[in-house]
């Protein structure tokens, strides 16, 4: 195991105990979603106060029951639901009111092809509502503000391990408005002096992940194909490749990015593995962990928008934010399998 990779848990200890013996108070916008209501389990089982902002729009009311699930009677007495919509400044301001310490900011619509097939919904939940929130946030004089960035970023820019400050042009709506979030981030910071964190995740998958609907993500689609006996397309060759990180690899970086130093806001940081895996390599490894290493995929067109490779560095991430990947693609897979085939297969 790299240096990059040890460390994961003690370094989670250390700041649970920190957050134990003196819990503060949270706002996950998304809290339904798959990353936001990660977040909630682990703040949750941590002791923290939560309030979540969700329109449900593409976040889950199941989502939220199955954390209930997870945490104590008394820890889900600290957590507080509102239902409402980023795209609304109001219910923003309402939502971080004057006793949240830390904002989770996770609330966006995602995927690609959803951007290219409608950029106005794109643009007004990521960049207006983004704003909404960081206002919000500004004006509230919140601790730290801390938003789901994202690695289409990087756009065209082939080189390879991604670093933070090298980026191409954006290749879809979409990456045009995360890349927007980090230029406000920016100006806020010059302008108000309010520093924020943007986190640019590289293919976060794990459990709670939707595989249903048009804009599902690659890997609970394909557990999803696989495990019913449909036919799986694999966009292009199978050649392209992701650097797949595991859900509580990004909540790892949410808290560390949260609670850091000063010295440590203002700035993006990767959120990933550091590891590449094809798109062959993960059809492969889903099927074997499903029991269906026989089925075969389909290869269909490029996917407009689409970058051809990817992978992280995630050096600084490690060295000012002191973040340990602890589980890589493989481990991963298999968590989010068990998780699938409990919850989603009878």
């Amino acid at each position: 195991m790299s240096k990059e990779h040890q460390g994961f848990e003690p370094i989670m200890d250390r700041l649970r105990k920190s957050l134990e013996d003196t819990p503060r108070s949270w706002l996950v916008t998304g809290v339904a979603g798959f990353i936001g209501s990660n977040l909630l389990e682990t703040l949750l089982q941590w002791n923290q106060r939560v309030i979540g902002l969700d329109n449900f729009s593409t976040g889950r009311p199941s989502n939220l029951e199955n954390v209930k699930q997870c945490v104590t009677s008394e820890q889900w007495k600290r957590f507080r639901f509102l239902e409402g919509d980023i795209c609304h400044l109001p219910t923003c301001r309402q939502a971080v009111d004057s006793q949240v310490d830390f904002v989770l900011h996770q609330a966006a619509l995602g995927s690609v092809p959803r951007s290219i097939h409608d950029p106005i919904a794109s643009n007004l939940n990521n960049v207006n509502g983004f704003l909404n929130m960081l206002v919000a946030s500004r004006d509230a004089n919140t601790k730290s503000f801390v938003y789901a960035a994202s690695s289409s970023t990087y756009g065209d820019h082939p080189g390879l391990p991604k670093v933070e400050d090298v980026i191409g042009k954006p290749l879809s709506p979409y990456a045009v408005t995360k890349y927007v979030n980090e230029l406000y981030a920016e100006v806020f910071a010059t302008t108000y002096g309010f520093r924020s964190i943007g986190l640019r995740y590289f293919n976060v998958f794990g459990p709670r992940q939707d595989p249903n609907g048009p804009y599902a993500a690659v890997i609970p689609k394909w557990m999803e194909q696989i495990q019913s006996g449909q036919v799986v397309q694999i966009n292009g060759d199978g050649q392209t490749s992701r650097d797949f990180c595991y859900v509580e690899n990004a909540v790892q970086a949410n808290l560390l990015a949260a609670t850091g130093s000063k010295e440590t806001k203002g700035q993006v940081y990767n959120v990933a593995v550091g590891q590449q895996t094809s798109l062959n390599e993960l059809f492969d490894m889903l099927k074997h962990l499903l029991g269906k290493p026989e089925i075969e995929p389909l290869y269909g067109d490029f996917r407009k928008g689409d970058v051809r490779h990817s992978k992280a560095s995630i050096d600084k991430a490690n060295r000012l934010l002191d973040y340990r990947p602890g589980v890589d693609c493989s481990e991963g897979l298999k968590r989010t399998v068990h998780y699938y085939l409990r919850n989603f297969n009878g």
